[in-house]
This record gives structure tokens, sequence and C-alpha cells, in this order.
């Protein structure tokens, strides 16, 4: 009986100790996970805020006026051109 027992504990104290080894295996691949999900975070705020600063920049309302005078042939028009109708 006392061999049974005895067993029974060796088998339950390998049993937790595989448990144990495994949880902190499960563990340390998560932490490798996140750490690599939290460097892809930072470069795609990085990332995001430069484009944000391109944005701006091509959105400034000089830019927009040069490049619709450079490019299209846009000016302000004249006060002869201006046409108002009344109902």
């Amino acid at each position: 009986m006392r061999v049974l027992v005895l067993l029974l504990l060796v088998a339950g104290l390998l049993g937790s100790a595989i448990g144990v080894v495994w949880a902190r295996h499960i563990h340390r691949q998560a932490y490798i996970e996140l750490s690599t999900l939290e460097r892809a975070r930072d470069e795609l705020n990085i990332e995001f805020g430069r484009l944000q600063i391109e944005q701006a920049t091509w959105a400034e309302a000089n830019r927009i006026e040069q490049v619709a005078g450079t490019r299209i042939g846009m000016k302000f028009p004249e006060d002869a051109d201006i046409v108002v109708l009344r109902p």
C-alpha cells in the first residue's frame, strides 16, 4: 500500500513538474510574440506619423494654390468674369 501511495505521489510530482515546464514554455512563446507585435506596432506608429506630416504638407492651402496655378492653369477670376444670377 505504501509503495502504491509513493508511486502516485511520484507520478503527481512528475506531472506537476512537466506542467510547470510546459506553462513556462508557453509563456515564453507568448512573450516573444508580444515583443514582436509591439515592435511592429511601434514601427507602424512611426510610419503613421510620417504619413500625417506628409499629408499636412501636401494639403497646405498655398501648396494647393500653387499646384492649381502651375499644373492646370487655374487662377482667380477677374471682376469682369464674375456673373451674378438673380431669381
